[in-house]
């Protein structure tokens, strides 16, 4: 689970909404798991959908704003492994460089770390540098995960973060699924992005 893009919803909701993300039968078990258990009607169809990495988003938004808002949010974000890559991604020979910013070269401690991801690296004046250009990914190929270990140390992103909403419970209109759920495989290579794993689903 992506905390840090999280945050980000967490506050831009900050006074108007709040997310709960918890061990999914306590959640159930706090909403009524049964018509005779649940805390208000259609309740227990919400509890019933608390399976796998799923939350609860509350806020006293109208829905069609709520939903409008979680279908737009989008962050780019670091692949994991099994995503595909975007594109071509080539480190040049010659010092290795955090988030390519020539001023924060990898420090010397992290040799070790790059030589078991792959990079054939000699240290050169304490810093980490690579005699011949190393090529990380292929477009279109999938990513191991050392690959991805290494575009995340270099500061490559080639994901989007998003919030996925199941459905949504109100007094008015009890539960409603929410319709025309993009597929995970309809959620790849989106604007050229990849996102695959790092879309977090939501009940509000």
């Amino acid at each position: 689970m992506r905390n840090s893009a999280l945050k980000d919803v967490r506050q831009q909701w900050k006074g108007t909404g709040r997310m709960f993300f918890g061990k999914s039968k306590v959640m159930a078990k706090a909403l009524g798991t049964t018509p005779e258990s649940e805390y208000k009607p259609g309740l227990s169809k919400v509890a019933q959908k608390l399976q796998g990495p799923l939350g609860l988003f509350f806020t006293s938004y109208p829905p069609d704003e709520t939903l409008s808002w979680f279908q737009s949010f989008q962050k780019p974000d670091f692949a994991r492994a099994g995503n595909k890559a975007t594109k071509d991604v080539v480190l040049p020979e010659g010092p290795l460089l955090m988030y390519n910013d020539p001023s924060s070269p990898f420090p010397a401690s992290m040799d070790p770390q790059l030589r078991k991801l792959g990079l054939t690296t000699k240290l050169v004046k304490g810093v980490p540098s690579l005699e011949v250009p190393h090529m990380i990914c292929k477009k279109g190929t999938k990513l191991t995960a050392e690959q991805a270990q290494l575009l995340k140390l270099v500061g490559e992103q080639m994901a989007v973060f998003r919030v996925r909403t199941v459905g949504h419970w109100s007094e008015e209109d009890g539960w409603v699924e929410d319709e025309g759920l993009p597929s995970d495989d309809e959620l790849e290579d989106v604007d050229g992005d990849v996102s695959g794993e790092d879309d977090e689903s939501m009940d509000e």
